[in-house]
């Protein structure tokens, strides 16, 4: 669906605001990374088994756990010590995944008035945070035990802020005016 539009009418729109002679020079999606750091719970297997599971509801592939590269002392962190976990979406799949994010998701959110324009960063690329991960549709409240945040990065190949932001509204993500 989000796709259709991209290439039926996001394509034309980009070029001509922008002057591309070329369809390859106009912003496209690379990939969506969804991400979570365990905070002080990385001792808790229950815990990041819980996050495991909801993760693979939320993307529909399963996380890889991310590992501490360095040992840092003061955060009671080793090395090699599992800190969190990713899901990185390319395709089909990422386009199903800022369908959900844009259509049910931020509607979803408890006082959401828009994402800050500065979110999108000088490369062109989206990054949202969410406090509580409920706001997804795949996951239930009566069956959470642990609320948690995570963090979506929407990679593009834009080259400034103008043409990743032009993209993203056209997308349909709610910008704050």
């Amino acid at each position: 669906m989000i796709l259709k539009k991209y290439k039926k009418e996001i394509i034309p729109k980009l070029k001509k605001k922008f002057g591309y002679k070329n369809i390859h020079e106009v912003p496209k999606l690379i990939k969506v990374v969804i991400n979570v750091g365990f905070g002080r719970h990385t001792k808790e297997k229950a815990y990041i088994k819980n996050v495991v599971d909801s993760l693979t509801r939320i993307s529909g592939q399963k996380p890889i756990l991310t590992k501490a590269r360095l040992s840092i002392s003061s955060f009671k962190i080793r090395e090699g010590m599992t800190i969190g976990a990713c899901v990185t979406l390319r395709g089909t799949r990422m386009y199903d995944f800022i369908e959900k994010l844009v259509g049910t998701t931020f509607p979803r959110i408890r006082d959401f008035r828009g994402i800050e324009v500065k979110n999108v960063d000088r490369t062109g690329n989206l990054t949202v945070g969410f406090k509580e991960h409920l706001a997804f549709p795949e996951v239930r409240p009566d069956e959470v035990d642990n609320i948690f945040g995570l963090e979506v990065s929407i990679a593009t190949t834009a080259k400034n802020h103008d043409e990743g932001l032009e993209l993203f509204k056209l997308m349909g993500f709610p910008f704050k005016k």
